[in-house]
C-alpha cells in the first residue's frame, strides 16, 4: 500500500499490556506518530479503560495535539472526539435491555458449563458497557501475568465464543483481550467501526492501516481484516512499537 493517511490500533496486547497504561517508550513512539498522521484505536474496553491506558498519560505531554485521535471503544460500538475541551460522543450503539439479559445470561451459563467459571478473580466477571458485554475470566482487574498464564493459546476464550455465538445467533460474540469475551449488536464489531470512521473522517479505508494482535479468524480484530482493510499483525506492544520505528519517518 502506499502511505496510510491514518493508522488505527487495537489496544490491549497491541499498544499496552492487557488494560493496562502503555509503557514509556510506546508512549513516545505513539505521540511522535498522532503528531505525524491521524490515529483510531479501537479495542474493546470501554471509554474509562481507554483513559487509563491512553489517554490520561497523553494529556499530560506538553504541546500534544489531540484533534487527531479518534477513539472507537466498545469494539467501535461507540465513538469519541476531541473537542478542544473535552471528549464528545459521536454515536454508540447500545444494546437493548432485553439483549444485554440474554448475553449476560448466555454467557455465565456456558462459561459455567465448560468449566470456565473462575472461582478466584480480580473484580466482576461481567460487565455492561452499555454497547458491549464483555466477559472477563478472571475479573477486569487481573494481573496481566496471570492473565497470560490462564489461556496462552486462546483456546478456552475461543472455545467459549463458539458456545455462547451458538446460544446469541441475533448477536455478534467475539474474543477479545487475553481472557475476554465480547458480545455486542449483531453486525455491530470493529468492521462497524471502521466503516464509521472512514465516513466520517472522509478517510478511504484503503488509506488507512489496521494494526493488531488478533486478526486470526476467532479474534475480535479479523472484521478489520475481512473488510479489506490493510492491516499489519503483532504479538504485543514491543512489536508495535519496532513496526512504527520503521514506519514513522516514511510518513514525514
Amino acid at each position: 500500500m502506499t502511505a496510510p493517511r491514518l493508522v488505527a490500533f487495537d489496544l490491549d496486547d497491541t499498544l499496552a499490556p492487557s488494560k493496562s497504561p502503555l509503557d514509556p517508550r510506546m508512549l513516545e513512539t505513539f505521540a511522535s506518530l498522532l503528531a505525524t498522521v491521524p490515529v483510531a484505536v479501537i479495542s474493546g474496553g470501554n471509554f474509562q479503560q481507554f483513559e487509563q491506558q491512553l489517554v490520561t498519560p497523553l494529556s499530560a505531554r506538553d504541546g500534544l495535539v489531540l484533534d487527531d485521535l479518534h477513539l472507537l471503544p466498545t469494539c467501535g460500538t461507540a465513538y469519541y472526539r476531541w473537542s478542544g475541551s473535552d471528549w464528545a460522543l459521536q454515536y454508540a450503539e447500545d444494546l437493548t435491555d432485553d439483549e444485554k439479559s440474554r448475553a449476560l445470561a448466555a454467557v455465565e451459563t456456558q462459561a459455567k458449563a465448560a468449566g470456565l467459571w473462575e472461582s478466584e478473580t480480580w473484580g466482576p466477571i461481567l460487565e455492561d458497557r452499555g454497547s458491549q458485554i464483555t466477559f472477563s475470566a478472571l475479573g477486569q482487574s487481573a494481573p496481566v501475568d496471570v492473565k497470560k498464564r490462564w489461556d496462552p493459546t486462546g483456546e478456552k476464550k475461543d472455545r467459549l465464543r463458539r458456545l455462547v455465538q451458538a446460544e446469541l445467533p441475533d448477536l455478534e460474540v467475539r474474543s477479545g483481550g487475553s481472557t475476554s469475551v465480547d458480545i455486542t449488536r449483531k453486525g455491530i464489531d470493529k468492521a462497524y467501526g471502521m466503516r464509521r470512521l472512514a465516513e466520517l473522517t472522509g478517510i478511504a479505508l484503503d488509506d488507512v492501516l489496521f494494526v493488531g494482535d488478533r486478526l486470526d479468524p476467532e479474534g475480535n480484530d479479523y472484521p478489520v481484516k475481512a473488510l479489506g482493510v490493510p492491516c499489519h499483525a503483532v504479538e504485543g506492544w514491543e512489536d508495535t512499537d519496532a513496526f512504527l520505528t520503521e514506519l514513522i519517518p516514511t510518513l514525514r
